[in-house]
Parts: structure tokens; C-alpha cells; sequence
């Protein structure tokens, strides 16, 4: 933490919730009084928050969370006033001031969007107030959905450029093996490569949640691709990052950050943007955007899958299916089709108003494979 000056924090259903129901006032004061001692020692703290269900459960003394998409929607606007308000009330206790940030994931997946929240957000932290993210519940549908805020922590981090992600859960980090059934699994300190572990990882294990270990690897991805490191930390460890503490042995399961890391729009690109369609390429093709780091042009291109105007993202896939790379295409859909397999020169014989060569230049593309 001596080298953090800016960490966003990820709180979990399962660490929120009163056993008797509803939201645990002593875990929120806990945690305003972590963000009051980090921002003591200069860190800029930027709270993900699940809860809303949760507490909204609380207040309509719901036994079961609702499966429907509209109940799921319903308890979250009964909830989120109840959740940030308890946020406010215990920062300010501490001399902070908080401020509540809805996110839809359309507001990440167009450029323009991605940039308004991202100049709001650093807004907030030259004022010294510390953000309380949750996604909009009740208005987002499914296909726009982040479906976790194990994902939304990730794509916040990378959109304030933090220097540390914290996912507090209700476990003590990634386990060899799942803890709860077998009892010779093994706590992972470190990892260096998150591709290795994946298959560690399983489902939900909150019913008041909609995340687990498959959604917390996928926000470590993210996360370590962004060049920031994230640490998956049991809850009840949490006052372990006051600065005053000294830790007698290393906190939950830390994921190394990646050297060559995704800066600017380019993570914009590959994980917050919405692709529409995809494009399958040759092996050649695959080779030189992989290997060489060329653009694609049509010449490689073999099929057109979906719908798309002029400058949206799309998915590059390689003859076996496996998405390769993400960029912003020069073309159409249709105009895609129209030239695939041409030589570049033969392009604006074909197309109007287009005098490039490239479909998807390299400079707006981001490799999703390791080259």
C-alpha cells in the first residue's frame, strides 16, 4: 500500500448483508473508517458497491432474491437510496463526503460516454470525494448488463487509472481447490499469469450475490491487462490496509500486474466498448495482426458475422473461432462483405467515400491473445 495513491475498493454482497437481513451498518462504518485512514496517508480511495438488492430485501422483508429481471429491478430502487445513504452518513462521520455514481454499461460501451464518465470521476477525486459506483439496476437490461460488479471494479479501475484493485469477498483469496469441500486446498498467495488458474474457479457462492470466483479471475484479467494489480481479500481482513497496520503475512491472493499493459483507448477497445459483429481472417492473416502486429486488411478476411456501421468495434476471430483481437472497423458490415479477400488497392473501386487500405488499422486495435 506505500506505493498506491489511488486504489479502488470492490464490496460484495455477501460482506454487506446483516444476518438478520438487510445491510450490516457495522461493515459500512468499517469501511468508511479504512477510506478515512487511506486517504489520511494520500491514497484516493473509489468505492464498486453491490448492496442495493440486498437492501432492498431489508427494507421489504424479503426472505428470497427475486429471479425476475423487473423484481431484481424493483428491490434494487428500494435498495440503492437505503445503501448510499448509509455510505454518506458514516464517511461524513469521518469528515467525508461521498457521492453517488449510477453506471449503465452503455455509458462505457460509446467513446463519448467513457470520456464524460471519466472526467466526472476525476472531477470528484480533485474535490477529495469519494465515488460510490454501483451499476444502474434499475434501468439496465440484459443485453446491457455488466452482470457482475466484479466486472464494473475492473473497468473502473482501469477508467480512473488506479494502482490497485481490492475485491473483499467472503473468502481468504483463490484456493487450490474449493475450501469449502475439500480440505487439503491451499490458500494461492500470488499469481503471475490469471490464463493458469481459470480452472480453479467456481460459481456463485452467495445467494444474495451474482458474482463467485469465475467473475472475481475475469476482473483480474481485466485488471492486470490494464498494468494494475488486484488483491482478492476476505472482508474481515480489510482494516489490515490502513497504512498503520503491519500485516504479520501477506494479505489474501495478489495478482501480479502484466508488463505490457493496455493504456488509454485501447482498454476502452477491448473491454468496455460493445462489438457488434465479427470477422474471420485466414491463418495468414491471424499471423501478421498476432505476430507482426499488422492491421487487417481485406485480403485475409474469409466471413462476416453480424451487423455494424462505419467505426464500431468488432471481434477478429481466427479460423478455429478464437477471438484474436477487437478494433474499430473502417467499414460496414456490408461493405465488409463487398471486399473481403480484395487486394487493398482494388478497395475504393468498390466503395464510396473510403480511400484507406486498412478495414481495422492497428493503432485501433487491441490483441486479445498474448502475441
Amino acid at each position: 500500500m506505500s506505493e498506491v495513491r489511488r486504489v479502488v475498493l470492490k464490496i460484495g454482497s455477501s460482506s454487506l448483508n446483516h444476518p438478520q437481513g438487510g445491510i450490516d451498518e457495522r461493515a459500512i462504518n468499517e469501511i468508511a473508517s479504512v477510506i478515512a485512514a487511506l486517504k489520511q496517508s494520500g491514497v484516493e480511495c473509489i468505492i464498486v458497491s453491490s448492496g442495493a438488492v440486498a437492501a432492498g430485501m431489508g427494507q421489504l422483508k424479503l426472505t428470497a432474491r427475486p429471479r425476475d429481471l423487473a423484481g431484481k429491478q424493483a428491490v434494487a430502487a428500494v435498495g440503492q437510496g437505503v445503501l448510499i445513504e448509509m455510505y454518506t452518513r458514516y464517511l461524513e462521520r469521518q469528515g467525508i463526503i461521498g457521492a453517488q455514481v449510477l453506471l449503465s454499461r452503455i455509458d462505457l460501451a460509446q467513446a463519448s460516454h467513457y470520456r464524460n464518465a471519466q472526467n466526472t470521476l476525476e472531477k470528484l477525486l480533485r474535490l477529495q470525494v469519494v465515488p460510490i459506483i454501483n451499476e444502474n439496476d434499475t434501468v439496465a437490461v440484459d443485453e446491457l448488463c455488466f452482470g457482475d460488479n466484479d466486472t464494473l471494479s475492473a473497468l473502473v479501475a482501469g477508467l480512473v487509472g488506479a494502482d490497485l484493485l481490492v475485491i473483499l469477498t467472503d473468502v481468504d483469496g483463490l484456493y487450490s481447490a474449493n475450501p469449502k469441500k475439500d480440505q487439503s486446498a491451499q490458500l494461492i498467495k500470488e499469481v503471475t499469469d490469471v490464463s493458469a488458474v481459470e480452472c480453479m474457479a467456481s460459481g456463485a457462492g452467495s445467494l444474495l450475490g451474482t458474482g463467485g470466483m469465475v467473475t472475481k479471475l475475469r476482473a483480474a484479467k481485466i485488471a492486470t491487462r490494464f498494468g494494475i494489480g488486484m488483491l482478492l481479500l476476505n472482508f474481515t481482513r480489510l482494516p489490515e490496509l490502513s497504512p498503520s497496520t503491519k500485516s504479520q503475512e501477506p494479505l489474501g491472493t495478489f495478482f501480479q500486474p502484466l508488463k505490457h499493459r493496455l493504456a488509454g483507448r485501447k482498454r476502452w477497445i477491448a473491454y468496455a466498448g460493445l462489438s457488434e459483429g465479427s470477422i474471420q481472417v485466414d491463418e495468414g492473416a491471424a499471423k501478421a495482426l498476432v505476430e507482426e502486429g499488422k492491421s487487417l486488411l481485406a485480403k485475409g478476411i474469409t466471413n462476416v458475422e453480424g451487423t455494424w456501421e462505419r467505426k464500431e468495434i468488432v471481434r477478429i476471430i481466427n479460423f478455429q473461432g478464437e477471438e484474436i483481437a477487437r478494433g474499430v472497423v473502417e467499414l460496414s458490415d456490408a461493405e465488409v462483405k463487398l471486399v473481403k479477400g480484395l487486394h487493398s488497392e482494388k478497395l475504393h473501386q468498390f466503395i464510396e467515400n473510403f480511400d484507406g487500405e486498412e478495414v481495422v488499422h492497428r493503432d485501433n486495435m487491441t490483441l486479445m491473445v498474448d502475441a
